[in-house]
């Protein structure tokens, strides 16, 4: 069975963007590429112990398994060396993309404490739109009891489309929570 929002896309918003944007070939309609999960455990310096719990919260939450990234460069004020683990990231795509987006924007979102939307501002000039939450115990997935400290992440969903106005508006099509 297909995800939810992807048979939503593929029924009515693909129809939507084509007639808003009048695009001709059926195949330059924009659409959702993939979204990437992003981590960051700047802690993970001092104890490598809280990169393993990160690592093992992104996989429940995400379904799949993320790699750590490394730093780049050395920075002596933060007593980072080149090459030390320093956070996680996933990429998904397809059928868990979708169901991930699901569950971001119909459950997820709506526990965020104090909620009015997210803002419309985050969008990068090429269509694609990057959230932050500072809270990963929004999501269901999480045991609280397990949780010993809360961690943030950035959560980048890619879209084909040219510019911001097509993309905001496949997004608000979607179920996206924009604010005002």
């Amino acid at each position: 069975m297909a995800a939810r929002l992807k048979e939503l896309y593929n029924k009515e918003v693909r129809k939507k963007v084509q007639d808003e944007f009048k695009i001709k070939n059926p195949m330059a309609v924009p659409k959702v590429e993939k979204v990437v999960l992003n981590m960051g455990v700047g802690e993970a310096i001092q104890n490598a112990k809280l990169l393993d719990t990160a690592v093992e919260e992104l996989s429940q939450i995400t379904g799949q398994k993320p790699i750590i990234t490394k730093a780049k460069k050395s920075i002596a004020s933060f007593k980072l060396r080149e090459g030390q683990s320093i956070g996680t990231m996933v990429t998904l795509r397809g059928e868990k993309m979708y169901e991930f987006l699901d569950r971001l924007i119909n459950i997820a979102l709506p526990r965020v404490r104090d909620f009015r939307g997210v803002a419309t501002r985050s969008f990068d000039g090429r269509g694609n739109y990057t959230l932050g939450i500072r809270d990963h115990l929004i999501f269901p997935e999480i045991d609280v009891a397990k949780v010993d400290k809360s961690k943030g992440m950035n959560i980048t969903i890619v879209t084909t489309a040219k510019n911001d106005e097509q993309a905001r508006f496949l997004l608000r099509e979607l179920g996206m929570p924009f604010g005002k």
